[in-house]
This record gives C-alpha cells, sequence and structure tokens, in this order.
C-alpha cells in the first residue's frame, strides 16, 4: 500500500466523517490488479456456502403406460430397460439454495463419482418485459396460469433495483456454477442482446478471459418491428457464450455438421420389390440398402473391413444389411447458428429453446453417460435432449409449473425411448422442504442441537409476526394457541418447519371452546394427510366455525407483502364414492373444495 500524506489524510477525515471512499483508493488499498471490471450497487462475490438435506418427493422408475402394446399380459418386456446406478435429478426450489447444497453437500460425492458436471446450460430470465404467463390446455378449453407471488419477482420483479439485482443474482450463481463444473467441463449461457454486454464482464471475471471460447449467435423467433418504429432494427440473435472451466476442456464432437442430403435409399415394402423414399440422416453418413434380391457389390474383405470400422451393420428390424457412405457435403460448424429455429412454443413457455439448439449443443460438448446440468430449467427441453441422448442430467427450477411440466415431459420421453427398444434411467423429484423454510427465517443449520433449537424458537416469533403482518392480522397475546385476530376470527399460526397435526387443531379448538371463541383462521406451509375435511365437520359440531389455509412461500419477500401479492388460499379437497359394476367402475364426487380466483 502506497498512499501519500496527503491521500492518508484524505482517507482519515471521509471516515470520520462517515463518507464513503473514492474508487481509486480500493485499487490503493487493496492492491486490485484487474484490468477491466464490471462494478455495480450491491456487488459482492461472497456466496452462500449452506448445506441444506435434499428431500425425496417422487421417484419415477418407470415410465407410465399411456396405451395397450403387445407385451401386456406377458412376463416379459423386452423393449428398452432402466438402468442401473445414477438416477437423473429433477429438483425444485431456489437455485441458489440448490448449487450450494450440490457443491457442498453428499451428493457432490456421487456427481464426482460419474465423472463430474461435463457441461452446464442455463438460459436465465433476461427479458424484464416479458409475460411469464403459461396458456394451458384440459380438454377443448385452454386457462391462463399466471405466476405466483415468488415465481414473479424471481422471472420479472427480482430486477429490484433494476439491473443491479438481475447482474448480481447472475454473478452469484455462476460462481458456485463455476466450482460445481469438472475440471474439463464446458459452460454455456444464453442472453439477448440488453444485458449480454454486462454478462460478458462478469463471465471474464468469474472464468478467466483466456478462458472464454466462442460467442455463439442463435435465432430468435422472428424478425419483428418493433414498436419504437424507426428507432430500433428488429432483434434476429440472441448469444451463447462458451467457457471452458480450464485448459483439459475441449470440445466433443465439433469437427463437422452434414448438411442435409436429398438422397434416397432402398427398402423392402408389401407391394413391391422396393422404392425410392427419404430417409432421416446419420451425422456420421447416409444409410443405404440394396432392394431385395439384389447383392452389394463390395468384395468379402470390404465388407470385413467396413464391419471392422462400424460401417456395416445389420438391422434386425427390417432383416437387412445397411451400410454407411462416407458423406462428400460437409459444413464446418462455426458461432453461426441461424440454421436452427430460435423458439419452440411447444410446451407454452415464451422462451423456450427448440430441442434442435439443446442437440447440439449437448453433441458437441458431451460424450454419452456425461453428466449435463441446467439450473433454469424451465419446460425441461435440456433435460429431454440429455435423455434422447443418453446423458445423465440435473435439472432445477423455481416454479412449480415448470417442475410439473417438466416431469410430464420427461416420462413421455422414457416411453418413447421404451417403445424404441432403447434404454432409459429413473428420475427423482428433490426439494429442501423445510429446511428451506428454515433458511428463510435465518436458522444456522450448522449450530449444535439445543443452540439451533434456541435461535429456532427466537426465529419463530419473528416468522409469527411475518406471517401475520402479510395476512394482515393484529397481534394478540394471553393465548396458548392464538396469535392474531382480522376481521372479528382469531389466527392461529402453525409452525415453520412441520406439518399442522390433528392434536394442534384439537388444541385450537379446545381453547375456542374455553375462551368462547366461535371463528378462526389456522394457517400453515402443510397439514397432515387426511385432517381434512373430517376435522372441520368436528369443529362445526361444537360450534366453531374452522378455516385451514396455505401459508404460500411468497411470505417471504419483503416486496411481495408491500405490493400486496400475498394470497392465502383453502386448502383443497375432494371425497369420491366409487360404484364398481362388472368390468366397470364410476367415480362419484361426493363433496370437494377448490381455491380459484
Amino acid at each position: 500500500m502506497k498512499l501519500t500524506d496527503t491521500e492518508m489524510r484524505e482517507v482519515f477525515k471521509l471516515i470520520e466523517s462517515g463518507k464513503p471512499l473514492p474508487d481509486k483508493y480500493r485499487f490503493l488499498l487493496f492492491d486490485d490488479k484487474r484490468e477491466v471490471e464490471l462494478i455495480w450497487n450491491g456487488k459482492t462475490n461472497e456466496v452462500t456456502n449452506i448445506v441444506l438435506p435434499f428431500q425425496v418427493i417422487e421417484q419415477v422408475d418407470e415410465p407410465r403406460l399411456d396405451k395397450k402394446s403387445e407385451w401386456d399380459n406377458t412376463l416379459f418386456d423386452m423393449r428398452g430397460r432402466q438402468q442401473s446406478g445414477w438416477s437423473n435429478k429433477l429438483i425444485w426450489g431456489d437455485n441458489k439454495l440448490i448449487l450450494s447444497s450440490l457443491k457442498n453437500g453428499p451428493i457432490r460425492e456421487e456427481i464426482e463419482r460419474q465423472g463430474g458436471i461435463k457441461l452446464i446450460y442455463i438460459d436465465p430470465p433476461f427479458s424484464a418485459g416479458l409475460d411469464y404467463s403459461i396458456d394451458v390446455h384440459i380438454g377443448q378449453d385452454q386457462f391462463n396460469k399466471q405466476l405466483t407471488a415468488l415465481e414473479e419477482f424471481a422471472y420479472r420483479n427480482t430486477w429490484g433495483n433494476g439491473g443491479n439485482t438481475f447482474i448480481q443474482m447472475i454473478y452469484e450463481r455462476v460462481i458456485l456454477i463455476k466450482d460445481l463444473l469438472s475440471n474439463d467441463g464446458i459452460f454455456f449461457l444464453r442472453i439477448d442482446h440488453h444485458w449480454g454486454h454486462y454478462i460478458k464482464a462478469i463471465l471474464d471475471e468469474i472464468f478467466g478471459k483466456d478462458y472464454f471460447q466462442s460467442e455463439v449467435l442463435v435465432n430468435r423467433v422472428k424478425k419483428n418491428v418493433t414498436n419504437q418504429g424507426n428507432l430500433s432494427l428488429p432483434t434476429a440473435t440472441d448469444s451463447f457464450f462458451i467457457y471452458f472451466k480450464s485448459a483439459d476442456s475441449k470440445f466433443k464432437h465439433i469437427n463437422t455438421l452434414l448438411e442435409e442430403e436429398r438422397a434416397g435409399y432402398w427398402r423392402r415394402t408389401d407391394d413391391s420389390a422396393g422404392e425410392r423414399r427419404p430417409r432421416e440422416r446419420n451425422l456420421f453418413g447416409k444409410i443405404f440398402s440394396p432392394p431385395p434380391g439384389k447383392h452389394f457389390k463390395f468384395s468379402q474383405q470390404t465388407m470385413e473391413r467396413m464391419i471392422e470400422e462400424n460401417r456395416l451393420r445389420y438391422n434386425e428390424k427390417i432383416d437387412r444389411l445397411e451400410y454407411f457412405v462416407q458423406p462428400t457435403n460437409v459444413k464446418i460448424l462455426d458461432t453461426n447458428w441461424t440454421d436452427v429455429p430460435g423458439y419452440s412454443f411447444t410446451t407454452g413457455y415464451p422462451t423456450e429453446n427448440p430441442e434442435q439448439v439443446l442437440h447440439r449443443v449437448i453433441d458437441i460438448s458431451t460424450n454419452e453417460n456425461d453428466i449435463i446440468a441446467d439450473f433454469f430449467c424451465g419446460s425441461g427441453t435440456t433435460l429431454a435432449v440429455a435423455e434422447k441422448l443418453g446423458r445423465k442430467w440435473i435439472g432445477t427450477d423455481l416454479g412449480k409449473f415448470a417442475i410439473h411440466t417438466t416431469r410430464k415431459r420427461l416420462i413421455g420421453v422414457q416411453r418413447q425411448l421404451k417403445e424404441d427398444g432403447k434404454d432409459f434411467r429413473a428420475f427423482e423429484i428433490l426439494n429442501l422442504g423445510k429446511y428451506e423454510r428454515a433458511h428463510y427465517i435465518g436458522v444456522n443449520m450448522n449450530l449444535r442441537e439445543e443452540e439451533r433449537q434456541q435461535q429456532l424458537e427466537q426465529k419463530e416469533k419473528d416468522f409469527i409476526a411475518l406471517i401475520l403482518k402479510a395476512y394482515k392480522a393484529e397481534t394478540v397475546e394471553n393465548f396458548k394457541c392464538f396469535h392474531g385476530k382480522k376481521a372479528g376470527r382469531v389466527v392461529s399460526v402453525g409452525p415453520v418447519n412441520l406439518p399442522v397435526t390433528r392434536l394442534f387443531v384439537e388444541e385450537v379448538i379446545l381453547e375456542c371452546r374455553e375462551k368462547r371463541i366461535s371463528r378462526v383462521d389456522i394457517l400453515a406451509f402443510e397439514f397432515e394427510m387426511g385432517l381434512f375435511p373430517n376435522i372441520q365437520e368436528e369443529a362445526k359440531s361444537k360450534g366453531i366455525d374452522l378455516a385451514l389455509k396455505y401459508i404460500p412461500r411468497e411470505v417471504f419477500d419483503k416486496r411481495a407483502i408491500e405490493k400486496n401479492q400475498i394470497v392465502f388460499h383453502d386448502v383443497s379437497y375432494i371425497e369420491v364414492k366409487p360404484h364398481v359394476k362388472k368390468k366397470q367402475i364410476a367415480v362419484e364426487l361426493i363433496d370437494f373444495s377448490v381455491y380459484y380466483s
């Protein structure tokens, strides 16, 4: 540190007066030798290292049957089988907490045993002005699924202080992502023209500008004329920024990309000896077979060499010999990917990548059985393509609808792979559950059990105050079970990390009778299975109007509370009565309760 006497006096004067130091002192005091750095309000390279335990919600071991097949009522199904070993992982929650828990937790060891994560691709919600609501088709009807408040802030209003919040969000996560990548791993990030120059600067800082490989241009949907008229040109492309983790990283299959060929091939048909028809191209060449009754022109020696080169094979499905012809018309793969579509629109997501793009990303970056990851997985395109290409995968998203959409899509991929006789992997759906909620209220999970319990008790008091504020209820005292009141009803708040049980509700009912209270709301994150509607009928028989309401995760977002975007909805339930007659069954709805707006 080399400061002149004048500079030292200035520093002391500024510190004593509580004023910030000019930027020049950051470099003088801390000997920062970075050539270029992006600075923003709130920048910090301190990232969370918390480890929260994952909870398995569901294990999808076999694809659900959606139609009858020739293998029904048989002992063995000889089509594609489930592979043993690694189970793919679909995780619901805040990807910052997920990344930290993957990086520092026990799953990291499992990942490393599989060779580490070879490719991480992310497509964060970089367009703040887009409408991220989803059109959902149910039967003949179409509904618009609006975002929850938490998703709203994550995908749009998380911008908070503008671009500062978005850039810091990406910065924190990419620091964790780099650590999670294998030493020879590759990182892809998709971004638009509004934020690309900022994001490129922070990626250079995190990975090192020497490990920047390419900026790939990829198509937008179409060249629409903007509302600004003559003031701006239509946007045609987005960018992929590609970085290597280290000098050991390299692309796997990037030498050439075959152009589409128009040639046909001979194959047997039911009514003729053979006819020319187009056939799907193969990345290693065109497949040809001679018509029935014909013979190959190759000698036995040539055919043996072709077998060794894996260019000649016997296709059991069509009882034919096939051989691969070396391609003659090839195109070198460069950074201009405008030959593939920009967006897909197959699942209703406005910025969903098409499978062709992800196919290319995964194909050039990984080998079969490598692990790939997408921490903003959305509708699950990356994971679906990875499954089809025989890769292992990890995917995460904050939105519950995204997780449901991805789950359904991957089950469909499993079904198709099985139908085609190709192997597939099981996948499990996980979350951080009550531990994520405990983290939101600031409990230190690294403390001893006794200290953690003391801290939890204090934080739960703060938590109850937060819930009552979000519910717009006043605080009350001198009750055993009640914490607030609102519009003539008393309010009881359930625990942050446990479901509300029958015993909890029975204590509420007992105090209602003791204090002559007739109307009460119970708020909770979870309720014991089978608790309602029986407990409500029991309360009603004792003159008590009992309402059970779910606490949304959005209560932990102060801005959501301030903007009045918190909704506590009633617990939904359905009662059915089955009617069985011979081999037919009908279901009668006896009673139900649903939340809607």
